[in-house]
């Protein structure tokens, strides 16, 4: 299965053990990723606040470059990257006046032909959870997550389409394929107060310590997510009481698949998430 790939900016900085668990959990499950080329930042996660064409203009122009490849799909691990692109999408589906204005900026045409998928898509329903389970050596068990996808993989609902806006699911199936206790809770969605963390460290912190108490509540004794943006603010924000070790899914994908690289992606979390899966026989 090829597929282009859209890193973003986090991937390439604080968000490298994201970046590197992607790419090892594609090359056990025979996902060939190529790189989109030249790609460049596509905004987030200010953009759309000052200047709207511009918002529009930088995810089209990765998407007119990613059209020219051979894959259909364009996988975007980045929550708050894959937002935009899907945003881009709909504008310029939606307003030929805007779509002929962006081709003029970018200097490119856009096709429209390409699909817009987070990885936790293209494993649930391209790679599919029974060939997902053929290839797990160490199964999680004694992990207790709970999954928390946040504001942009749901919404807007019409434009991001990502199944159940709501109650999303895929995430939490994927989770229990592993072998992972997944605990029900009803945050999975809310808000953790985002790029707010920069200007509004106070509100982000008390949005966080609201999703670690639940979670606590729910019986888990970790979390796991899909957007580097989230995944600062849950793993550095939250008060030293309440805080629990945060993963991105694909870290346990790769250590449920006995990949190599765990050790070294789990250093560059805040709260040491080694103890945990020490504790459980897991590393």
């Amino acid at each position: 299965m090829k597929v282009s790939y859209y890193p973003g900016c986090s991937l390439h900085g604080t968000a490298k053990e994201y970046d590197q668990s992607v790419k090892a959990m594609s090359r056990a499950l025979g996902i060939e990723l190529k790189e989109v080329e030249d790609w460049s930042c596509c905004g987030a996660t200010s953009a759309h606040s000052t200047n709207f064409k511009l918002s529009v203009a930088l995810p089209a122009r990765n998407l007119m470059i990613a059209e020219k490849g051979e894959a259909k799909e364009v996988m975007v691990p980045c929550a708050a990257c894959f937002n935009r692109f899907k945003m881009a999408q709909h504008h310029l589906d939606h307003d030929q006046a805007l779509k002929k204005e962006v081709e003029g900026i970018v200097g490119q045409k856009y096709t429209g032909g390409l699909k817009v998928k987070n990885p936790i898509d293209i494993l649930y329903n391209d790679i599919g959870l029974d060939t997902l389970a053929e290839k797990v050596t160490k199964k999680l068990g004694g992990l207790k997550p709970v999954s928390y996808y946040g504001c942009l993989l749901v919404r807007p609902p019409e434009v991001c389409q990502f199944e159940n806006y709501e109650n999303p699911y895929m995430l939490d199936d994927i989770l229990k394929t592993l072998g992972a206790d997944v605990k029900p809770w009803s945050y999975k969605t809310d808000c953790c107060g985002g790029s707010l963390t920069i200007s509004r460290t106070d509100i982000v912190g008390k949005l966080v310590d609201k999703l670690m108490t639940m979670a606590r509540e729910a019986g888990a004794n970790c979390v796991v997510t899909a957007c580097p943006v989230c995944m600062t603010n849950l793993d550095a924000r939250a008060s030293e009481n309440l805080r629990l070790p945060v993963f991105y899914f694909t870290e346990l994908v790769a250590l449920a698949l006995g990949l190599q690289g765990t050790s070294t992606w789990f250093k560059l979390h805040n709260v040491d998430p080694v103890p945990l899966v020490s504790s459980l026989g897991l590393v």
